[in-house]
């Protein structure tokens, strides 16, 4: 696995990141791209991720634990303190508990009718997170389990951010790879905190970042 740092103060293009990616994938070596701004404002949230990467965190065996429905806020405090992109709006949230720990939470959509078949409903996994330090095996797929003996949707998509992932977990899971988002542009305050730059335009001196794409992952059922 390589690190790439990338300083907010640059000349690159996401064309240059994804060409340095496909570089090192005939290598068959990971590479992230880890941005100054993530750094600075979810250093933990890195560390634990690289950890994970690195095959360092302790492991729990998913049928040691149990799934239940969580409130907002507790959904929300848990992604915040162990995904690199925090938490987000979603309408189902899931926690994972080992005894009375909460150790992994997924967020998932509202059901939304598709167009393409009659009675077609597909759903989001938003989120996925799991507390900082451990891997809980099977975790994941016994989440979206319980999410759909409630839900019943007809499939799950989800999507993997190019910078950090090839989405390998979900092709272990049974998800389809079905497009490729291209990348996007963000905007830095002075607390460098992201906003999204859907015009692409320059906007005075703010400094702009960008991620090279995302994976869009469908896993049916």
């Amino acid at each position: 696995m390589m690190i790439h740092l990338a300083n907010i103060n640059h000349p690159y293009q996401p064309a240059d990141f994804l060409h340095l990616q496909q570089k090192y994938d005939h290598s068959e070596i990971k590479l992230i791209h880890l941005w100054e701004d993530i750094w600075c404002t979810r250093s933990l949230q890195v560390l634990a991720r690289i950890k994970s990467l690195l095959g360092l965190n302790i492991r729990i065996h998913g049928r040691k634990t149990k799934v239940d429905k969580i409130a907002k806020p507790v959904a929300d405090q848990f992604i915040d303190e162990n995904h690199l992109q925090g938490a987000v709006n979603s309408r189902h949230k899931l926690g994972l508990f080992e005894g009375e720990q909460l150790v992994a939470v997924a967020t998932f959509s509202a059901l939304r009718k598709m167009n393409h078949t009659e009675n077609y409903k597909s759903a989001e996994l938003i989120r996925f997170a799991v507390k900082a330090g451990y891997t809980v095996t099977g975790g994941l797929s016994k989440l979206i389990k319980q999410f759909y003996l409630l839900q019943k949707p007809n499939d799950l998509m989800t999507y993997a951010d190019r910078d950090w992932s090839g989405g390998e977990a979900y092709l272990t899971l049974g998800f389809a790879l079905t497009g490729i988002l291209e990348p996007q542009q963000f905007l830095l305050d002075e607390n460098l905190n992201r906003k999204l730059n859907k015009d692409q335009e320059v906007h005075g001196n703010n400094l702009i970042t960008f991620n090279t794409g995302s994976f869009k992952f469908i896993l049916s059922f």
